[in-house]
C-alpha cells in the first residue's frame, strides 16, 4: 500500500510539471482527486488491509490528498498570473473608436399609436388635457348629468374607494374641470387610463386607454 502511495505521488508530480495552463490543472485535479481517481481507489482499498495498518495507511493517503490539493493551488496561482499578463499583452483597445450606443428599450406599440394620434389632433388645434385617475363622484358622474340611478354608478361597473371617491370610468371627468375655468369654444383631447369593474378576458381588462 505504501509503495502505491509513493508511486502515485511521483506520477502526480511528473504530470504537474508538464501542466502549462489552468485547463491542464483542472484536468489533473479531476484525474487524481475525482470520484473515479486513484486517491478514491486507495481509500476504498483500505478495507482490504489489516486492521492494524489501516490508521497509518489512511494517514498517508490523506497527506497525499492534501499535498496534491496544495500543489495544484500554488501552481494555479502562478499560471493564472501568467495567463492574465498574456491576455493583457494581446488585447488592445482603440480609444479613438466611437462609443457604442445602448438602447435601453422603446415605447409600447399602444403608446406609440397614442402619441401619433395626439400629434395629429394637436396639429388640428386641439389641446391635450390630463386629470386625476382617482376622482370624486361629482366630476365622474354628477357634473356629466349621470342620474343617481344610472347603471354605471353601480358597484358592478365602478371601482369605489368610498361612497364619494372612485377610479374614473372615463376621461370625461377632465371635461367638467376644464369647463369650470374656460369659456367655449373648447377643443381638447383627454387621453389616459380608465377603470371599470369588468371580468378580465383575452379581450378586456379592468383598465384600458381612452
Amino acid at each position: 500500500m505504501l509503495t502505491k502511495i509513493l508511486s502515485l505521488k511521483e506520477s502526480f508530480l511528473n504530470e504537474l510539471q508538464q501542466a502549462t495552463s489552468s485547463i491542464d490543472l483542472e484536468a489533473l485535479k479531476v484525474k487524481y482527486l475525482g470520484k473515479k481517481g486513484p486517491i478514491q481507489a486507495l481509500m476504498q482499498a483500505l478495507k482490504d488491509t489489516p486492521a492494524k495498518e489501516r490508521p497509518e495507511f489512511g494517514k498517508h493517503i490523506n497527506v497525499l490528498k492534501e499535498e496534491i490539493n496544495r500543489q495544484i493551488e500554488e501552481k494555479q496561482k502562478t499560471i493564472i498570473d501568467i495567463e492574465e499578463k498574456q491576455q493583457l499583452a494581446q488585447e488592445k483597445i482603440d480609444v479613438t473608436l466611437p462609443g457604442r450606443q445602448r438602447f435601453v428599450g422603446r415605447k409600447h406599440v399602444i403608446t406609440q399609436q397614442l402619441d401619433h394620434m395626439i400629434d395629429i389632433l394637436v396639429g388640428m388645434g386641439f389641446s391635450v388635457q390630463y386629470g386625476p385617475d382617482i376622482d370624486t363622484d361629482y366630476y365622474n358622474f354628477e357634473a356629466l348629468n349621470f342620474p343617481p340611478d344610472h347603471p354605471a354608478r353601480d358597484m358592478q361597473d365602478t371601482f369605489y374607494i368610498n361612497s364619494n371617491v372612485l377610479l374614473r370610468t372615463h376621461t370625461s371627468n377632465i371635461q367638467a374641470r376644464i369647463m369650470e375655468h374656460h369659456k367655449p369654444p373648447i377643443r381638447i383631447i383627454a387621453p389616459g387610463k380608465v377603470y371599470r369593474n369588468e371580468t378580465i378576458t383575452a379581450r378586456s381588462h379592468v383598465f384600458f386607454i381612452k
